[in-house]
């Protein structure tokens, strides 16, 4: 069983802040979770191969290929900020 000490460090290591009401709630809620998967571990799945899906699923990929935008200066318009022929960003690298 789950106890509100593991739903607070849990909560801790996600940086979440709970009330009281939010830790005696989710205590209840990730109980029942871990009940249920306790219930799936008395299944018997021998022979039962291992997947990541029920079905077969696959990509749908395009070439990528290189064009050239056929209304160049409607989309730099459309920029917030732009320095002539370049879209202006705001700096995301530092020097630490």
């Amino acid at each position: 069983m789950l106890d509100r000490e593991q739903v607070r460090k849990v909560a801790h290591l996600a940086r979440l802040k709970l009330t009281a009401d939010e830790e005696t709630l989710l205590t209840t809620q990730l109980g029942d979770i871990l009940g249920y998967f306790e219930q799936l571990n008395e299944l018997d799945v021998t022979g039962v191969e291992p997947t990541t899906r029920a079905i077969d699923v696959s990509n749908v990929v395009r070439q990528d290929v290189l064009q050239s935008h056929p209304e160049r200066e409607s989309m730099l318009e459309s920029a917030p900020d732009r320095d002539g022929d370049f879209f202006k960003v705001p700096k995301i690298v530092n020097a630490d």
